[in-house]
């Protein structure tokens, strides 16, 4: 590949898509806020940037994997000034959860620059980045898709396009969220419940695993539990971000979320005990008279 692509944020989910554009051969750049972590990810190929406007001047496409919308406008308008630097014709592929109307007003802001706009939310987790294999769920304009068709197929199994306007994209993601908020809080309710009743928290997930009550969030957060490690691939705090996001999208439309509202409660609860930096799974914590597996030595 000759094409030249950015990426942005080499955080769990962002290293794994460098590192997926890096095999496929692209003229990879890279760039992060924290001092030396582009230096060191490029050691094993790739161009680290001093700067993220050092890396928009030079690519086809800029890819965003910030934590939110704020830090993607700073990164877009603000310290990173990357929207300045960017060719006229080059696409920004923003792969943030984001408010869907945020995205599309972000949109309508960068054609207004000459520069093509790809709503990109992901989903996944950071095994399945490293390996090309998450999804993306994307919208955007041809012209965006011509730019950058191939570098998402390199990132992404299943790269779904859901319209030519942004901000459908972040509505799917939003939805997607709101499952996957709900079932990490029922997966954590459930764990809580077998303790509480004395069950050996390693057979309760391998009964469960195996039965109709499974869920992948099930599977793969409650063995963050039995190994008792809640070092953060996804922390708590997103979901406290992201279940917001997905409560006011309803709001805006006067449409109830019971489960979603309750899930939100759960994490906030969790976040605002001191689990806010911890994985998402630590929301178990948040339930009195439980005994938590301990960490093997």
């Amino acid at each position: 590949m000759t094409a030249t692509v950015g990426v942005i944020g080499l955080g769990a989910m962002g290293s794994g898509m460098a590192q997926s554009l890096r095999r496929a051969g692209f003229d990879l750049r890279v760039f992060d806020a924290r001092e030396g972590v582009a230096r060191e990810f490029a050691q094993g190929g790739g161009t680290a940037c001093a700067s993220a406007a050092e890396l928009a001047a030079a690519s086809a496409a800029v890819v965003s994997v910030v934590v939110n919308a704020a830090q993607t406008e700073d990164v877009l308008f603000g310290s990173g000034a990357v929207a300045a630097a960017m060719k006229p014709g080059s696409v920004f592929v923003m792969c943030s959860t984001v408010d869907p109307h945020w995205s599309m007003a972000m949109a309508a802001r960068l054609e207004a620059m000459g520069l093509h706009y790809l709503d990109a939310p992901i989903s996944g987790g950071a095994a399945k980045a490293a390996s090309g294999q998450m999804t993306m769920m994307t919208a955007g304009s041809p012209e965006a898709y011509a730019v950058c068709a191939d570098m998402l197929d390199a990132m992404a199994a299943k790269v779904y396009r859901l319209g030519d306007r942004a901000g459908a994209g972040s509505k799917v993601k939003i939805i997607n969220q709101l499952l996957a908020g709900v079932h990490i809080a029922a997966a954590a309710e459930a764990m809580a419940l077998g303790l509480r009743e004395g069950v050996d928290a390693a057979a309760l997930y391998e009964v469960i695993t195996n039965s109709a009550g499974n869920s992948w969030m099930f599977e793969n957060r409650m063995a963050h539990v039995l190994a008792a490690d809640y070092t953060p691939l996804s922390a708590v705090d997103i979901f406290v971000k992201d279940l917001g996001l997905v409560l006011d999208t309803a709001r805006a439309s006067k449409f109830p979320l019971p489960l979603a509202s309750t899930a939100h409660q759960m994490f906030m609860q969790a976040s605002t005990a001191g689990f806010a930096k911890e994985d998402d799974s630590a929301v178990i914590k948040i339930f009195p008279g439980i005994t938590l597996p301990e960490k093997k030595s």
